[in-house]
């Protein structure tokens, strides 16, 4: 990198200009490096902290909803809450990246610094070169949690429901209300429901075969532990059964003082987990569409996190008074058509619409050659190439 500084003469009719160049010292050229990578470091942890709580907080919400509903237990709030932000930063990281080298160079280039720089021979390198300082280890951390993290993370908030439903009990029914529980889509009402779990004045319907309905009523009622650790018993005292085919009169009525009704809990273990959930090591084993979509898709975020980080320089680069922002629009956009792009191939690949080969594989090249055209046409290659 050279300084060019020139000194005029005036010689008689003939003007002569000496110019004299020389490199830039080496501590001038880290303390540049260091500008630029403390600018871009410190708006893309702003930016990506700014998202993640915004995201973060409507999660929260609906945590406390399903909380509300026995859905989940209490003390594995906070547990769904750490994972969801583990989810969330696999889509974050990218596109936090992107905003906030977009946003750093706009801030540089509407202050006149870049063209500063430009002017002593900082090119496109002297701002990739910092630049690969924060793109490298964020890269490798957005690859962890797409291949391993997010996919544990998934399962792991899955097994925290089973586990929910498996630990609801008759305290978690309202008092006054119908609710359905179990695999069997029983209808229990409890007009009273103690904090022990006994329940007063109960109502339960469930069907036992394709067209036998039993329906008992009974004074009380409450849940007790089998021998069976997948399996519970609804014993209800003091009631009346009813069994038979509703519009007949083929009913039988049974009185009893006691009565248990066994309730099936819901299984820990999925039969068919969905894709998202799989480890990476059975997706990239496997033939089936689907699985090869999604391999496909969680090696797709790291590349596209390298992909946007390479294109949100020369996307970034503008005029010095025509805003900071002003080139945000277009980042976004480009941003929006690249991950829609990418759901879209994903989509096409589980439906074989395409090769498997080509899968997602197609985007990727296309920003490659977007960035390169930019890049070129910004530095001037392509006029020399077609010169």
């Amino acid at each position: 990198m050279f300084f060019g500084l020139s000194r005029t003469k005036q010689c008689g009719s003939l003007t002569v200009s000496a110019y004299r160049s020389y490199v830039i010292p080496l501590p001038v050229k880290r303390i540049l490096d260091r500008y630029i990578f403390r600018e871009i470091a410190v708006t893309w942890l702003g930016v990506t902290m700014v998202l993640l709580m915004i995201l973060l907080t409507n999660q929260f919400a609906r945590i406390l909803g399903d909380v509300a509903k026995g859905k989940l237990p209490k003390n594995a709030a906070f547990d769904v809450i750490g994972l969801s932000a583990a989810q969330y930063l696999t889509i974050l990281v990218p596109i936090g990246l992107f905003l906030a080298i977009m946003l750093a160079l706009g801030r540089l280039y509407r202050d006149s610094e870049m063209p500063a720089m430009m002017a002593c021979r900082v090119g496109p390198s002297g701002i990739y070169r910092p630049l690969m300082w924060l793109l490298i280890p964020l890269a490798l951390g957005v690859a962890w949690l797409s291949i391993v993290g997010a996919p544990a993370a998934h399962s792991k908030i899955a097994q925290i429901a089973a586990e929910a439903k498996r630990e609801a009990d008759l305290a978690s029914i309202e008092p006054g209300r119908f609710t359905v529980v179990g695999p069997d889509r029983a209808v229990v009402y409890g007009e009273r429901v103690s904090p022990e779990g006994l329940m007063e004045n109960v109502f339960l319907e469930r069907r036992v075969a394709d067209d036998v309905v039993e329906v008992v009523v009974a004074k009380r009622g409450e849940q007790v532990e089998s021998e069976d650790p997948d399996t519970r018993f609804l014993v209800l005292h003091e009631g009346r059964r009813y069994e038979g085919v509703p519009g007949t009169a083929r009913f039988r009525v049974v009185e009893f003082v006691e009565h248990g009704i066994p309730y099936q809990l819901p299984s820990l273990r999925e039969s068919d987990p969905r894709a998202r959930e799989i480890p990476f090591d059975s997706l990239r084993t496997s033939t089936d569409l689907e699985h090869i979509a999604e391999m496909q898709w969680r090696l797709s975020v790291p590349i596209a996190t390298i992909l946007l980080a390479l294109l949100a320089v020369p996307l970034a680069r503008s005029r010095p008074r025509e805003g900071r922002y002003g080139r945000i629009a277009i980042g976004l956009l480009v941003f929006i058509i690249y991950l829609n792009l990418l759901s879209a191939a994903k989509a096409w690949t589980e439906e074989g619409s395409i090769s498997p080969q080509l899968g997602v594989w197609w985007v990727h090249g296309c920003v490659v050659l977007f960035t390169l055209t930019l890049i070129g046409m910004q530095n001037g290659w392509l006029r020399r190439i077609f010169r």
